[in-house]
């Protein structure tokens, strides 16, 4: 159909038409835009409703922050004065706060605040909000009563609850006109949450304090503030249509002659235009601008056309991707110059040809591209090829549909790219990542992940670890190169031995690790026999010396289904460090009722334990009295004892911490807390100054270690006690080991006033020897010559002898483990200074010391009043 027919129809049959429909319409408009006014006020006053009921909730919910929490901390005679404040300021007018008793399990009002909620029964309330543990904010219904509770627990047994009434003066202070006319609380969810503007009601859900309980609010608005919304008188100009009928006219005039007669020339124009032509010539607009515009924006499009076909096929010339265009039938359309090297044909004579004559190394190629063309997928279909013309070359495939600009498909893009130099460099990055360079067994990584596999399908795994001995000696003396020659043929002589379903591995260093399969005890022990005996008859020369290895092994078994491979890599390492004990060439089997292998396994996880103590202040000190016997009772002496207690309240005993602090070097930081935390306590308590003695323990760790003595006298000094009331306790064995920095820290803090005892004394190897040349002032009996003391004379004459020497030299004696009478007997006729153990007074806490001896607590609290 022409312009010129359309624009006849466009006048008479829309135009004429739409402007009757307008004129008619503009009175059905104006009715209709009043009752829209009105409901958009009654809307907006809905919205600004449920907004204040949402407002009066987080106000509440403030309430009870703001005033719940800081009531219940107030004792009886400042909660008095609070109750008249909190009654005279007026927010008590509407709202009741009530305590929440879980113990009693009762609800208490707040003064008389209880009463000023008509209806409310406090007694009512369900036994779920004793129970909370956060605030919680919400409506309640009792009877046919509604309310807004917000509950706010301020500890495990008590909450502070506060209650307003849901009624119309709930909204009185926020409400600029008496919209409201009833407002009213109900059970179930809200029937409707679309407004009934002919009632002017609306329901909302509100959220219930009670979980299991769905509420909704009852709204209905006054009528009066919606009666002054009148539907004015419209009148609408007829006239109009006549005006406008001799306008359209004219327009259509008009139009038939600046512009369709142009317009009819620009399709000739298009029309002549060649999309395969390398050169184009250039259309012209004639008539008006936009028609001029029209013919602008096609040439320049046609220009960016031509320029992309060329700058398309430059590229897919210029790039190094071999690139191959085919029709819906297979055969091929295009291929740039990289493909016809790679396929080693011409272009000219390619083209018509099947896809499967090019490639003869492929020949489900044509079959591929069928069965991508009839998908229609749109995402590239990617594979791995090999292409075997002169010279074998991995080929990465991309083939996607060539689509037409009806997206449909017209047919595919084959991309060949070149990846063999990248395999191989994955090929040997895969090898350095998994298998260990001087041994060509797998690294510690790939046998942690291989091993899971591995142990999938067993119903017996055993996992061992090897640790060389004497390898550390190769290395040294004839270097690392000898040292890889000396690891790559312990590996051969593993892997010689083995038989069965395996895993072997170098862990690192001089450490292999072996997993077997469904093998007995017996044929494990065989195996791991079998390998130390190769491994140990390995000889190496090097300059004239032969250099031989020894091999601790360290076996864990486990049967399905408690197989849990890396725990067994575990238990296996830690059965080797026993077997290393155990002498040299030897063989350890885990043993999980092992406590000192247990202690080890745990090692690392007390390790980080312990250094959350330290960062949590969880660490606790207790003490043990040190009674003097034999006439020695002037001075009160206790040993500081540490403890770490869990969250839950436990104290861990220390022989489950001690050993994996020293092992992990944690004890500095250990003993440093406990120094301060002990010269903390002893600040606080001035009254003890006088005739008390703290002994603390010293780690070899923490003796002679770098900045300690500059820690100890910095407290010292930050605290101000005197140093008389410290004694330090350090073993025989960490003097012994550390001589001479032992000495250095010993004569430094002995200059500032400390006092120290030689703890464990009697176990070393030359004690009296360091004893004269130590400067101690105390001598600790070790325990393993007091427990026997009243039954063994051996021991008796021990202790004797050790008391003898310390009395010429000055120094005081103390016998620990001291477990009853009979051995204070024994120990007094000896003339043993002072006694420590379970018959003088069982490790305590120290912050209970005070009260365990009312005798301090009247001193402390005559100092107070004093000051």
């Amino acid at each position: 159909m022409r312009i010129s027919k359309k624009l006849v129809i466009f006048v008479v049959g829309f135009c004429l038409p739409a402007m009757i429909a307008i004129t008619f319409s503009l009175n059905l408009w104006f009715d209709n835009r009043v009752e829209q006014l009105k409901h958009a006020s009654i809307d907006g006053e809905f919205d600004n409703i449920a907004s204040l009921i949402d407002t009066e909730l987080e106000r509440l919910a403030l309430f009870t922050q703001i005033y719940g929490v800081p009531i219940s901390a107030l004792d009886r005679p400042n909660r008095q004065r609070f109750e008249q404040a909190w009654l005279n300021s007026g927010l008590a007018e509407h709202r009741s706060l009530f305590y929440l008793d879980q113990d009693k399990d009762k609800a208490t009002a707040f003064a008389s605040s209880g009463g000023t909620i008509n209806h409310f029964d406090s007694g009512k309330l369900p036994a779920s909000l004793f129970a909370l543990t956060q605030a919680k904010t919400g409506f309640y219904l009792q009877g046919d009563k509604g309310f807004i509770i917000s509950v706010a627990p301020v500890d495990p047994s008590l909450s502070i609850v506060f209650v307003r009434g849901v009624d119309v003066s709930l909204l009185n202070r926020y409400q600029v006109n008496d919209a409201l006319s009833h407002l009213q609380l109900g059970r179930g969810k809200a029937t409707s949450l679309i407004p009934n503007y002919a009632a002017l009601s609306h329901q909302l859900n509100v959220p219930s304090l009670l979980d299991d309980e769905a509420l909704h609010l009852s709204i209905t608005l006054s009528d009066s503030v919606f009666n002054d919304i009148h539907q004015p008188p419209t009148q609408l100009l007829y006239g109009v249509i006549g005006l406008s009928g001799l306008l359209l006219f004219l327009g259509f005039l008009w139009l038939r002659v600046g512009l369709v007669s142009p317009f009819r020339q620009l399709l000739t124009e298009l029309a002549s235009i060649d999309p395969e032509a390398k050169t184009y010539e250039p259309i012209r607009g004639e008539g008006c601008e936009e028609l001029a515009g029209i013919a602008e924006q096609v040439n320049h499009l046609m220009a960016r056309i031509f320029q992309q076909k060329e700058r398309s096929k430059t590229t897919l010339e210029a790039i190094a991707e071999a690139v191959i265009l085919t029709d819906v039938s297979a055969k091929v359309i295009y291929l740039n110059p990289q493909a016809e090297r790679l396929l080693q044909c011409e272009s000219n004579t390619a083209v018509g040809e099947s896809i499967e004559r090019l490639f003869k190394f492929d020949k489900q190629i044509n079959q591929t591209l069928f069965t991508l063309m009839r998908s229609g997928v749109s995402q590239p279909l990617l594979s791995k090829v090999k292409c075997c013309n002169d010279n074998s070359k991995i080929m990465e495939r991309s083939i996607n549909n060539l689509r037409d600009p009806h997206n449909q498909v017209i047919g595919s893009v084959i991309v060949l790219r070149d990846i063999t130099q990248e395999e191989l460099l994955k090929h040997q990055l895969r090898r350095k990542a998994n298998f260990d360079s001087i041994t060509s067994l797998l690294n510690r990584s790939a046998f942690e992940e291989r091993v899971v596999s591995f142990a999938a399908d067993a119903k017996i795994l055993a996992m061992c670890y090897f640790d060389l001995e004497q390898f550390k000696l190769i290395n040294d003396s004839c270097g690392h190169s000898q040292g890889d020659v000396m690891l790559n043929r312990v590996a051969k002589a593993i892997q010689s031995s083995l038989t069965g379903n395996v895993l072997v591995a170098r862990l690192g260093g001089d450490e292999f690790g072996l997993a077997l399969k469904d093998n007995t005890l017996l044929q494990v022990a065989q195996q791991v026999k079998r390998i130390m005996d190769n491994v140990v008859k390995l000889v190496m020369e090097h300059q004239g010396c032969q250099y031989r290895v020894g091999m601790s092994a360290g076996v864990a078994v486990a049967r399905s289904p408690y197989i849990l491979p890396l725990e067994l890599l575990k238990d296996a390492d830690i059965a080797c460090i026993a077997a290393k004990r155990k002498g040299s060439n030897q063989v350890h089997f885990y043993d999980n009722k092992d406590k000192e292998l247990t202690y080890q396994r745990n090692a690392p996880k007390w390790a980080v334990r312990i250094a959350q103590a330290i960062e949590r202040n969880e660490l606790i000190l207790y003490y043990q009295s040190i009674k003097g016997i034999s006439g020695n009772g002037q001075h009160k002496r206790m040993e500081i004892l540490l403890r770490i207690q869990e969250p839950c309240g436990r104290i861990l005993p220390p022989a489950q911490f001690i050993e994996a602090a020293e092992r992990f070097k944690l004890m500095t930081e250990v003993d440093k807390e406990v120094i301060r935390k002990t010269f903390l306590w002893l600040s606080s308590h001035p009254e003890l100054w006088p005739d008390h003695s703290l002994s603390i323990n010293l780690s070899g760790n923490s003796l002679g270690a770098e900045g300690m003595v500059d820690y100890i006298i910095a407290q010292l000094h930050h605290f101000a006690i005197p140093s008389s009331c410290i004694c330090f306790e350090i073993t025989e064995t960490s003097a012994i080991q550390n001589r001479d920095r032992a000495m250095e820290m010993l004569n430094r803090l002995r200059k500032q006033g400390f006092a120290f005892a030689l703890d464990d004394f009697g176990t070393g190897f030359a004690s009296y020897g360091y004893l004269r040349e130590l400067p101690v002032n105390y001598v600790k009996i070790d325990g393993c010559f007091i427990k026997t003391l009243a039954t063994n004379a051996k021991d008796y004459a021990i202790v004797k002898s050790i008391h003898d020497v310390c009395c010429v030299m000055g120094i005081e004696t103390v016998a620990e483990f001291v477990e009853n009478e009979e051995i204070i007997e024994r120990l007094e006729s000896i003339g043993i200074n002072y006694a420590q153990g379970y018959a003088i007074g069982r490790p305590q806490s120290l912050e209970t010391y005070l009260d365990s001896h009312p005798q301090l607590q009247l001193i402390q609290e005559a100092a107070a009043q004093g000051r």
